[in-house]
């Protein structure tokens, strides 16, 4: 999989640099997130509650108008991406707690845009991440009892990726789904106490969330 991320990545880029009389521009801006997650512990699924997560979100883009109405788009995002799952079972000490997951991720989209592509459009891609901070807090009877923190933790699949779709309105707003296909904890962890924490837990993120253009190319976008 990570090899065919590479690919597409390196394929829009050079469709990119293939239309010499496209428009080419940059966009830069903010990101509010609504996080939950698919969940399964122990073959049993489980349910997520919602997560806000309004900083830190910066994306910036790099877009190809090929046309009027058809646009190419790759970029780098750093996102604040987790769930929160109130019934997390502990089956080495036989325990269940509320658990606060999430990790920063540093990501490059790669998709499309179909549309008035000046004021209102669709778009939809891939998006490849590497999860570079770690945190996870652990909480009973609503007291924090624990917290780990981590750079490129062993906890987490460093790997993240998954598909967006999403609909860009006038006024520079956009909103989006996101939908990653990798598991966010390494099911293979082995702790100090040579226990495996998330072992069986599958737990896939998905968010929709509220975007804002701030730049376009150098200067401050004017909405319309």
């Amino acid at each position: 999989m990570k090899r065919y991320s590479i690919l597409l990545v390196s394929l829009v880029i050079m469709s990119m640099t293939a239309f010499g009389q496209s428009k080419t521009y940059t966009t830069s801006g903010l990101e509010v997130i609504f996080s939950f997650a698919d969940i399964e512990q122990g073959g049993a699924s489980q349910s997520s509650t919602l997560r806000f997560a309004p900083v830190f979100n910066l994306s910036s883009n790099l877009n190809m108008d090929v046309s009027d109405r058809f646009g190419l788009f790759t970029g780098l995002a750093l996102r604040n991406v987790g769930y929160i799952f109130d019934n997390y079972n502990d089956f080495a000490e036989d325990a269940t707690y509320k658990k606060k997951f999430r990790s920063y991720n540093l990501g490059v989209p790669v998709g499309i845009k179909i549309g008035d592509l000046d004021r209102m459009f669709i778009y939809a891609g891939y998006e490849a991440e590497i999860a570079f901070l770690y945190k996870e807090k652990t909480f009973e009877g609503g007291d924090k009892i624990d917290k780990i923190t981590g750079w490129f933790s062993d906890r987490q699949d460093i790997f993240q990726h998954g598909f967006l779709v999403g609909v860009q309105l006038p006024k520079g707003a956009n909103l989006k789904f996101k939908y990653y296909l990798s598991d966010f904890h390494n099911q293979d962890f082995v702790d100090g106490a040579g226990h495996k924490p998330y072992e069986g837990l599958n737990s896939q993120v998905f968010y929709f969330s509220l975007n804002m253009m701030i730049f376009r190319n150098t200067e401050i976008y004017m909405y319309d």
